[in-house]
């Protein structure tokens, strides 16, 4: 290998495309100097929908293989606690200022999740 050039890369700076005293870009970047990336974490609703979604879903299924030698209504009452609580917490996270689209996605989730879990719980 000592017989091959040296492979010579450019200098960014020699190459910068500048526009009076503030450069524009550069080969190794992609944005201007002054442009600064937004890097704060920005949550959206569908991080909350499934957020909700996961603990519910094992949450209750927790609750039902616990409380499966139970009587079903503590199993459904208990259930239909935890999805409260589980609901109050997303809405706390920021579902309130979501689209309301989001908003009864969730509701409907979280219902319709504590539907099958009472039919699970029943034919237990």
């Amino acid at each position: 290998m000592p017989d091959e050039p040296r492979r010579r890369y450019p200098d960014p700076r020699e190459e910068d495309i500048m526009a009076g005293e503030r450069r524009i870009s550069r080969p190794d970047a992609s944005l201007p100097d002054w442009e600064v990336p937004d890097t704060a974490y920005r949550p959206i609703p569908i991080v909350w929908f499934t957020g909700a979604l996961m603990v519910q879903l094992i949450a209750v299924f927790a609750i039902l293989v616990v409380l499966s030698g139970q009587h079903p209504v503590f199993t459904v009452g208990l259930c239909a606690l935890v999805t409260g609580l589980i609901g109050a917490w997303t809405w706390d996270r920021g579902m309130k200022r979501a689209g309301t689209p989001w908003k009864i996605a969730t509701v409907a989730m979280l219902a319709g999740n504590l539907a099958l879990f009472t039919a699970l719980a029943h034919g237990a």
